[in-house]
């Protein structure tokens, strides 16, 4: 099986996916920080395309940006100045040929992920 990577996003706040929201894939090794890829989520919450193909996948330590504050201020969510969260930061490994999927759940003031299926 070849390893894959994917995500989800959903606004827990407004009870719906989180459309349009740009995300973008780094690939970390020791310092340096590599993109690797920047996408936006769909009227679903995910991407049309797999963040990181089998045909690009490689073990390793990667890390997940999610621009929510711009995706708030997008929605209509009363801005904050600074906003509480602007950029969400999800660093993880991947250490076998399987599929990753991060998910987000997202409100103005928090949120969660886990390792998904």
């Amino acid at each position: 099986m070849a390893g894959y990577l994917t995500t989800h996003v959903l606004d827990t706040a407004r009870g719906c996916p989180a459309a349009g929201m740009r995300i973008e894939l780094y690939r970390i090794e020791g310092e340096r920080r590599e993109l690797i890829v920047a996408l936006t989520t769909n009227d679903d919450g995910r991407t049309d395309a797999q963040i990181l193909p089998a045909e690009d996948f490689a073990m390793g330590v990667y890390e997940l940006v999610f621009h929510t504050g711009a995706y708030l201020d997008a929605t209509g969510t009363p801005p904050e100045n600074p906003r509480f969260l602007d950029l969400i930061p999800i660093r993880f490994g991947m250490s076998e040929a399987s599929h990753y999927h991060v998910p987000l759940l997202l409100s103005p003031f928090g949120y969660s992920t886990y390792r998904g299926s």
